[in-house]
């Protein structure tokens, strides 16, 4: 085996695990990514659950006369 062919597969095996490296970061950030995505609309679905039981009866004994 000569020294080119052998430089060229390390060459070739750094790049895969760098590519391999790039994918396990970007897979990890699309999970902490639907992970955020669902604590938000979970803290959405909590806060306009709050704001109906306010709005029952809201204005009820309002005095609009003049």
């Amino acid at each position: 085996m000569d020294v080119g062919a052998l430089a060229s597969a390390f060459v070739g095996a750094k790049t895969a695990q760098v590519q391999l490296a790039v994918a396990a970061k970007m897979m990890r950030m699309n999970a902490d990514s639907q992970a955020a995505v669902a604590q938000l609309l979970e803290s959405a679905q909590r806060s306009g659950a709050q704001l109906a039981a306010a709005a029952n009866g809201l204005g009820a004994n309002l005095d609009i006369s003049v």
